[in-house]
């Protein structure tokens, strides 16, 4: 049995289906979101709008940008001869902020899974292989450090190796 209307009962739900979301944080944000003002309501909508409307996939990296490509991949500075190839965008940001890495990206949007049905073909592989040219000196495998990260990282080593590219 709710204690809660039907449309804060909804409210919430739309919460939890966020990761990381449980019951209690729900409920704690559509209060919060019930409390603002009509403004900050809002905003907070448009932003949400803004952002599914205006961002895409980098045709290149296939990071999240709202250029085309996106403004590592435009920026002449980059050696696009050096490739890190990461999981997910927002390994891209944690590498940023060394300050040291001015190379180029290439976002898998996953890993290689079976155990959750992912394969090879269900993540940018492909994609990756084709920006692979005589030019390229390194590819840098910065997948995540867990069982499917490693799989990965093994995989495309294996598809690399006889492109006579160094993979680390």
């Amino acid at each position: 049995m709710s204690y809660y209307s039907p449309s804060i009962e909804k409210l919430i739900e739309s919460f939890e289906r966020l990761p990381s979301i449980g019951h209690k944080t729900a409920a704690r944000l559509a209060f919060h979101i019930l409390n603002s003002s009509e403004e900050e309501t809002n905003e907070f909508i448009n932003s949400i709008k803004n952002a599914k409307k205006n961002l895409k996939y980098c045709s290149k990296c296939y990071n999240i940008s709202d250029t085309d490509p996106c403004t590592i991949c435009s920026n002449p500075k980059r050696d696009e001869n050096i490739i890190c190839v990461v999981e997910d965008v927002r390994d891209i940001i944690a590498i940023e902020r060394t300050h040291e890495f001015k190379g180029v990206y290439h976002v898998l949007h996953g890993s290689i899974s079976p155990m959750n049905g992912v394969g090879p073909d269900d993540i940018k592989i492909k994609e990756l292989l084709s920006r692979i040219t005589p030019d390229t000196k390194e590819v840098i495998l910065a997948t995540n450090p867990r069982v499917e990260g490693e799989a990965t990282a093994m995989y495309i080593s294996k598809l690399l190796k006889p492109l006579g590219v160094t993979a680390s």
